[in-house]
């Protein structure tokens, strides 16, 4: 499927380019951040699964500690999550962190967010603006009535043009919601207004089933019209969980590429646990980066048809199954063979 693309202001974080080539995929470190030992390692985890960006908070002073060690850890870019005190985004910026996201109008008056800029476009350090519908501005509720688009989107201009207006445009926006149509037409309405990089998430989505079908439904509609840069699933679960999910919403969409599995629902003519066999092909080949596509079916009936795209697949019989490449059955095999049997056909793709 050909993407739309948008017109979009290069940003760097690091190493990563925010351009519309390219869908950065991140993670925050959900360790305690005065756990620097537990934050480092959960860094190099998170990088290890396929993270990219990863973001920090940096709640206090002690916290900018998590800078240096999680820099020396790993070599995707840091963000450091700031709230309020522009000193901590100051230092921040001087530990070598890669990006800061600070809501410019929540850290005091003007002089102080031009420190902020000033240090940020020194040091080339972007900054990301992030507005959700619990930090809005009062005179946009009195205004708006409530967290609208409109009204969300018009803050982040805002924060916007604060740094605009002291020459600062390395700038990458969120204008996140837990409501997917309100986040959708959020992002939307931003990319009509700016040219900026978006990052993309479904906020506060909740445990990994409904937070999984949130951010599939919210960042693959935007990622289809061409919307976004980088992307976030936010999960009540572990982070790991969060860059899995964000690899599958990329692949289905052919952003990335991978193994992508395609699985019948099984009906009343199936005569082999296929449910089970699904779940262990599935789990074999998750970390597998060979852009195939898979097929366990069912039954001869509709399988090798059915799937006739697939590289290569099964198809189940009465205990038995047949494999198959591309609609063409090459052999005859026995039902508890399938996993190990399809695994020796796949590493010779």
């Amino acid at each position: 499927m050909e993407l739309k693309m948008r017109n979009v202001k290069p940003v760097r974080v690091g190493d990563c380019l925010l351009d519309g080539n390219k869908i950065y995929i991140q993670s925050m470190l959900n360790a305690r951040s005065d756990d620097i030992e537990g934050s480092v390692k959960q860094a190099v985890e998170l990088e290890k699964a396929g993270c990219e960006i990863i973001r920090a908070a940096i709640p206090d002073k002690e916290a900018l500690k998590l800078i240096p060690a999680i820099k020396s850890a790993v070599k995707i870019p840091l963000v450091a999550d700031i709230h309020f005190d522009y000193r901590l985004a100051l230092e921040a910026a001087a530990a070598g962190v890669d990006k800061i996201r600070i809501n410019p109008g929540n850290i005091g008056d003007m002089d102080r967010v031009k420190q902020v800029a000033d240090t940020c476009r020194e040091k080339k350090i972007p900054i990301r603006i992030g507005v959700n519908s619990g930090s809005l501005e009062k005179e946009l509720l009195a205004k708006y009535g409530s967290p609208t688009p409109e009204a969300l989107v018009e803050s982040a201009m805002n924060h916007a043009a604060m740094l605009e207006r002291f020459d600062f445009d390395d700038i990458v926006i969120s204008i996140k919601s837990s409501d997917v149509n309100k986040m959708i037409a959020s992002y939307r309405l931003a990319a009509e207004r700016c040219s900026y990089p978006l990052h993309l998430g479904v906020t506060e989505a909740g445990t990994e089933r409904m937070g999984l079908i949130k951010s599939a439904i919210g960042i693959g509609s935007l990622l289809c019209d061409g919307i976004g840069e980088t992307i976030r699933v936010s999960l009540t679960d572990d982070p790991i969980r969060e860059i899995e999910a964000a690899k599958d919403i990329l692949k289905c969409i052919g952003k990335r590429s991978g193994v992508k599995l395609v699985a019948c629902p099984t009906c009343g003519r199936t005569r082999i646990n296929l449910i089970k066999t699904a779940k262990e092909v599935e789990d074999a080949l998750k970390n597998t980066e060979k852009d195939i596509t898979v097929a366990v079916m069912g039954c001869v009936v509709n399988g090798p048809g059915e799937a006739r795209e697939a590289d290569i697949g099964i198809a189940g019989g009465d205990g038995c199954a047949v494999i198959f490449r591309k609609g063409e059955i090459l052999r005859k095999i026995k039902e508890e063979d399938i996993v190990p049997e399809l695994l020796k056909e796949i590493e010779g793709l």
